[in-house]
């Protein structure tokens, strides 16, 4: 269904209600249009990265510095 901004602003929760329902609602403000899903038609239509596509696209760990610490560890007293 298509709503106009004024009546979305008011009918919000009749909006998500009928998304979750009926399915997508799109919501019109000057020509533009963006439209209310659920969460899960969203995920099937927005391809999700494997998870070995989502370490390889992270962050560079260029001049990271991993070196590890060599000094001897800190003495504990185990007695009471």
């Amino acid at each position: 269904m298509d709503w106009r901004m004024k009546d979305a602003e008011t009918r919000i929760g009749e909006i998500i209600d009928r998304a979750l329902s009926e399915g997508p609602q799109t919501i019109l403000r000057e020509g533009e249009a963006v439209v209310v899903v659920k969460a899960a038609d969203y995920s099937r239509l927005v391809p999700q990265p494997s998870f070995k596509e989502h370490l390889l696209n992270g962050p560079s760990f260029e001049g990271l510095d991993l070196e590890r610490d060599k000094s001897s560890p800190r003495e504990v007293d185990f007695e009471f």
